[in-house]
């Protein structure tokens, strides 16, 4: 089965549209609530991190979960009523609190508490990080100017390897990737989940935009292939049979990496979901934009510009 990407692109792109638009939405509305478009971790907005998991060697103390009710009462008692609360693990025995920076007698007060009302925790099993704001404001600048650098580098690398309206409409299939990603992420910050980015998630993007980028270079080059063997065919025509020739090889990669990233995700631990979570929809929208934007937004170029045909001298200097 022959897939028509050209005769059916004003879906693909009102797919796009929606899901981009939601996505920005999403950000302005946790704009308006907590004056950023996401909902940062503890790793960019500083602050104390607090993993505590009952201990179940003691008796009755792992009879039932834990209860985040009971949890925001302590925390609200000692004024920390604006912090996170997740639990984690299959059993629920364990809770993950993100609150602002605590002192040590903080740390031992908010503790004792705690143990008080729920029950005795794992001193082993404890986790506590603490970020400083300083820190945090570092790693979001350092994480902006990697983003910044890879899409200068795509765009160079595209323009040298093939054309610049390649590279230009292989940016804008990337920027399409890691704003649908992004805006996923606001969304979940405004569900009940809270979920927050951290210093893994702008690992996640960087990888996504070497993926969806990498699928791009592909579909671009299987068409500029076919324009130097056939310069008397229709870009549209082109571009349905480049997408075609490569599309099993992009569909195969894509399900091989997401069987991985959905395993990853369901058996690596509290820490690793969020990463494979973004990973999962970055790369499916990779293998989508790849496909149904970057390279119907050539087609659409070039058939504007009056470039539809390859001019076929060129194309006789390039066979001799």
């Amino acid at each position: 089965m022959k897939l028509n990407v050209i005769r059916q692109r004003g879906l693909w792109w009102a797919i796009s549209a929606i899901c981009i638009l939601a996505s920005i939405i999403a950000m302005l509305m946790l704009q308006t609530q907590i004056g950023t478009p996401l909902r940062p971790g503890l790793d960019f907005k500083g602050g104390t991190r607090l993993q505590l998991e009952l201990d179940c060697s003691q008796p009755g103390n792992c009879d039932k979960p834990i209860s985040l009710d009971a949890i925001r009462e302590v925390l609200k008692t000692e004024n920390l009523g604006d912090s996170s609360l997740q639990l984690v693990g299959q059993d629920q025995r364990a809770v993950l609190i993100r609150t602002n920076t605590l002192s040590v007698d903080q740390r031992t007060k908010l503790q004792a508490e705690l143990q008080s009302k729920i029950g005795k925790f794992d001193a082993a099993k404890t986790q506590i990080d603490t970020v400083g704001p300083t820190i945090g404001k570092q790693l979001f600048q350092s994480a902006l100017l990697a983003l910044i650098v890879s899409f200068a580098g795509i765009t160079f690398y595209m323009t040298i390897r093939f054309e610049l309206d390649y590279a230009i409409f292989a940016i804008l299939a990337l920027f399409h990737d890691v704003l649908i990603t992004v805006g996923s992420f606001a969304i979940l910050g405004l569900t009940p989940l809270r979920t927050e980015v951290d210093s893994l998630f702008v690992v996640a993007l960087l990888t996504i935009v070497g993926f969806s980028v990498n699928d791009t270079v592909v579909i671009y080059d299987r068409i500029r292939e076919t324009i130097q063997l056939n310069p008397g065919q229709h870009i549209n025509e082109i571009v349905d049979d480049a997408v075609n020739q490569t599309l099993t090889r992009s569909i195969n990669t894509t399900l091989t990496v997401l069987l991985t990233l959905f395993a990853l995700f369901f058996f690596g631990g509290e820490t690793l979901k969020n990463f494979a979570l973004a990973l999962i929809i970055g790369f499916a929208m990779g293998a989508y934009s790849s496909i149904f934007i970057a390279s119907t937004l050539l087609a659409l170029w070039r058939e504007k510009r009056g470039r539809a045909f390859a001019p076929v001298k060129t194309a006789a200097v390039e066979a001799e």
